[in-house]
């Protein structure tokens, strides 16, 4: 699919803000929330489709797809975002790392945001520590962080305890969701702040309130879509807040 570039105008803005916040900070960050942010897919929910055909987890409901959707839209997600990771208890970490390619791999290709790589590979080239902060669990979405040039480390998702090497239950750092979002950004830079933020949701609304120079709400839903909403919501802010807006 054909998504639609930036504006000269939103470039200039963002290339601006690079060069301002390098002026005055050695060891600027910029943090993006992923799914429906870089990529037109949800990486999250898309392992656990994987996993529900091809892993053989044990222990899970009869109809996991159907569970996990009722619990997500029963008014707080956070448990069933956090139930996605609980999963893999006892599994190796290796082997879910495994699942998780093999979900990504599926694609062929990923559906990735040009201009959200195309910045990305603009600031790591500037050496700013660029992370992704997202409510999917954390290893589901290492594999397309790579299509971005980054790595496990820079990703910041939902997740629980790992000792030696297995998955365990107990969570792990804080729930990567709204509020979350900035903490667990926060507790990775030691307390810097990010120079940019990017989402696409209301979930990312804390995450953009955190930026310190630009914020840019992105999306690509349709009107029919389930996303339209909240993206929509989301660009209503961004008007009120006079940050960057873009739909894809």
């Amino acid at each position: 699919m054909k998504y639609k570039n930036w504006s000269a105008d939103i470039w200039r803005t963002l290339e601006k803000a690079l060069a301002d916040e390098l002026s005055v900070n050695p060891r600027p960050v910029a943090a993006f929330d992923a799914d429906g942010t870089l990529w037109d897919t949800d990486l999250g929910e898309s392992f656990f489709k994987y996993q529900i055909k091809n892993s053989g987890l044990p222990d899970l409901p009869a109809d996991p797809w159907r569970h996990y959707r009722d619990w997500k839209e029963s008014g707080d997600p956070r448990p069933a975002y956090l139930w996605l990771a609980q999963i893999n208890q006892g599994q190796p970490l290796e082997r879910v790392r495994d699942w998780a390619r093999a979900s990504v791999d599926a694609f062929n290709p990923l559906p990735v945001f040009e201009e959200q790589k195309r910045w990305i590979e603009l600031l790591l080239e500037n050496r700013v520590e660029v992370y992704i902060v997202t409510a999917s669990v954390k290893w589901a979405v290492e594999p397309g962080a790579s299509f971005l040039g980054l790595g496990p480390q820079d990703v910041l998702g939902v997740q629980t305890k790992v000792v030696d090497g297995i998955v365990r239950a107990e969570p792990h750092g804080p729930m990567t969701y709204r509020e979350g979002k900035p903490e667990a950004l926060l507790a990775a830079t030691g307390g810097r702040r990010p120079f940019f933020c990017s989402g696409n949701t209301m979930g990312d609304y804390a995450l953009l309130q955190s930026a310190t120079r630009i914020a840019l709400a992105v999306g690509a839903a349709r009107p029919e879509d389930e996303l339209w909403k909240t993206e929509d919501d989301l660009r209503a802010k961004a008007r009120e807040h006079g940050w960057l807006a873009h739909r894809f």
